[in-house]
């Protein structure tokens, strides 16, 4: 095969393929809510060693443009899944303006996905601090030292603030940024994944009933979905 040009490619994309034989999920098997059921796949992701099994792509409309990119899942509960970040950040800025987002999590060597559908908030400035504090000392500089998605001419600019901040909080103590903080999405949808031979993979969705206030007690429509 060769590229539009007559370039040799040194791999067939169109060829590449997997059969997916792992397991199967039957309605029978699924919790009552969504978030019983993320919890066990979670821990059974987890429990398999995969990479970094609570990076989730998240994908954010700025009113004319999707954008997406990987962020760390860091509290997820009843309420919904909570990430951190710069509120000054291009992902903060969009969501300010259309809080509706997706959360996608690409388990690929359980052949499974969570795919996620929700609307961002805030988080209070407590639980904010509370994560904060529980960062390595790195980590919590390093909050200070970017203007998270603005344009910089150089990375050197970055090490010199960097320098200077370590030299700021030099006694361990670092503030909480005041642009700084985590965001919880609040499910409305939720469609489980689970690869199958043939194409012929199992889905399913949680679909939160319209006007539901998103209580603890709140019930889901449970809906297999064709492949």
């Amino acid at each position: 095969m060769t590229a539009q040009g007559g370039t040799d490619l040194a791999v067939d994309v169109a060829a590449l393929r997997r059969e997916y034989s792992q397991a199967g999920l039957q309605r029978k098997d699924l919790a009552g809510e969504p978030v019983a059921q993320f919890r066990l796949w979670f821990e059974q992701a987890s429990a398999a060693g995969l990479l970094e099994p609570n990076a989730m792509v998240l994908g954010t409309f700025d009113g004319q443009r999707p954008s997406s990119r990987t962020v760390l899942l860091k509290a997820y509960d009843q309420r919904g899944f909570v990430f951190f970040t710069n509120y000054g950040s291009r992902k903060a800025r969009e969501i300010d303006a259309q809080p509706r987002v997706s959360l996608l999590f690409p388990w690929y060597g359980l052949e499974r996905q969570v795919a996620i559908l929700g609307a961002a908030e805030r988080i209070s400035a407590a639980e904010s601090l509370a994560y904060f504090s529980s960062r390595p000392f790195g980590s919590r500089v390093g909050a200070w030292v970017s203007q998270q998605s603005s344009v910089i001419s150089s990375r050197s600019i970055l090490e010199m603030k960097w320098e200077e901040m370590k030299r700021r909080f030099a006694s361990g103590e670092v503030p909480l940024p005041g642009a700084w903080g985590g965001f919880r999405v609040v499910p409305l949808e939720v469609e489980f994944w689970q690869g199958r031979e043939n194409r012929l993979h199992d889905r399913f969705r949680y679909r939160r009933p319209q006007g539901d206030g998103g209580g603890q007690g709140s019930g889901w429509t449970i809906e297999r979905l064709a492949p």
